[in-house]
């Protein structure tokens, strides 16, 4: 895998993020309420613009993750205990920012008999409890492919469970530390022929094909995947993976019209997206079609 440190970020990677009073509204809340989000922790390039249109993605079980993916900026090592007063902090704190949809993810917590399952579905079930006709987005770990584990996740019943495939086959085993690549295949297939919306994403500039890419989505596809996103891999310290390669806007797009074709509902597909960039369209645009 050809790897290029030294190429420099090109202008549609160039973002300032808004110094605006309900972004830093939302920032306190956030931290008023010792919660957690991906936005804040993976350094997301999006988080004002998600935040101005109602959308925050949440991490639960803390901030710590078992696993030591070599993209990923979320700390590893030994997690704290469960808290389990969080479902209810997180239904209150989305109540209080008036989120008309909320996305809510988590850290690997290899640590737990269950995984975190529990404080999954309980929190799904208090958001929704707290704050009636809100819209969900659950992206989760594939809690080593355990059916029990995730079908707790789907009795909760979010309107769409995401799972990503993070990147093709062949780079999986090279920057995934633990998750496997047919695996992840597994879990997306298991959520769809629940009759759940199945959502996933991969990044691309890592050394990946274009040819892969296309498999890749193919192979997403063919299991029952109906949203996909793809996004720019940006290394966030010197210690994480450096970036091979960035990808053109205009290869997004091929991208983009390569996955609407094969079948999919919807493809975000650009530089700045993440998994959770624009989660509310998905919900509206799926909606539309029933």
């Amino acid at each position: 895998m050809k790897i290029n440190t030294r190429t420099k970020k090109p202008d549609w990677l160039k973002i300032q993020l808004p110094n605006t009073a309900d972004y830093k509204w939302m920032h306190q809340t956030i931290r008023d309420n010792k919660l957690h989000t991906i936005c804040t922790s993976g350094k997301c390039p999006n988080a004002a613009e998600c935040w101005g249109a109602g959308t925050a993605t949440f991490m639960i079980l803390g901030d710590i993750c078992t696993r030591a993916c070599k993209f990923c900026n979320v700390k590893t090592g030994k997690p704290l205990a469960v808290d389990t007063k969080e479902p209810l902090r997180i239904a209150r704190s989305i109540k209080i920012m008036k989120l008309k949809h909320a996305v809510i993810t988590s850290v690997d917590r290899d640590d737990l008999e269950d995984g975190g399952a529990g404080i999954w579905a309980k929190t799904i079930l208090k958001v929704k409890e707290l704050n009636p006709g809100i819209t969900q987005e659950v992206l989760i770990p594939d809690f080593n492919g355990l059916h029990h584990l995730i079908q707790q996740v789907i009795d909760a019943k979010p309107e769409v469970i995401s799972h990503n495939l993070e990147t093709s086959r062949r780079i999986t085993p090279i920057i995934r530390s633990r998750a496997k690549y047919d695996l992840s295949l597994e879990v997306l297939k298991y959520i769809a022929d629940a009759g759940v919306v199945a959502k996933t994403g991969i990044m691309v500039g890592i050394g990946e094909t274009e040819e892969e890419v296309l498999q890749t989505m193919k192979d997403a596809y063919n299991v029952g995947v109906k949203v996909f996103t793809i996004g720019q891999y940006l290394q966030p310290s010197k210690e994480h993976l450096p970036v091979a390669e960035y990808v053109t806007p205009e290869q997004f797009a091929k991208y983009k019209k390569a996955g609407l074709e094969m079948g999919f509902k919807y493809v975000e597909s650009g530089p700045m997206v993440r998994s959770s960039y624009h989660a509310e369209r998905h919900i509206n645009a799926l909606k539309a079609e029933n």
